[in-house]
């Protein structure tokens, strides 16, 4: 039985969202995945989805959004941006973990300033890193 119902990966690199898919896969941790290359393409899916009825609304967004931080066109934080002008009921539903390679302790504080970020992982990310998750 999976922890939650859908995923979404948003990484540039599609080599670490194929990683990260197979981790959530292994980990039994949600039953649908939603990869996105980027953010823009990723904020564009929520705001479509947000354009459905109340009760699609619900079932198809992910409850769980792994971002990248260092993507071409959008960055991570830029995402948080236009994520944070998304409804109340999609913030509400989708906890953000900031996914990185970067060890820049900025990036760290500055992702404590959104309310959406609920943990900053390393990547790729790992079964333990999976099983430890709550949030």
């Amino acid at each position: 039985m999976s922890k939650y119902h859908s995923v979404m990966l948003i990484d540039d690199n599609e080599i670490d969202n194929l990683i990260n898919q197979k981790m959530v896969e292994a980990a039994g941790l949600s039953k649908y995945i939603y990869t996105h290359t980027g953010a823009k393409s990723a904020i564009e899916f929520l705001k479509n989805i947000e354009q459905l009825g109340d009760d699609i609304v619900s079932s198809v967004l992910p409850d769980i959004i792994f971002l990248d931080i260092d993507m071409p066109l959008m960055d991570g934080f830029q995402f948080l941006e236009e994520f944070n002008k998304l409804k109340d009921s999609t913030r509400e539903k989708c906890k953000i973990i900031m996914l990185t390679s970067s060890i820049n302790p900025q990036d760290v504080s500055k992702s404590k300033k959104y309310d959406a970020v609920k943990k900053y992982l390393n990547k790729p990310l790992s079964q333990e890193s999976l099983t430890d998750l709550s949030i």
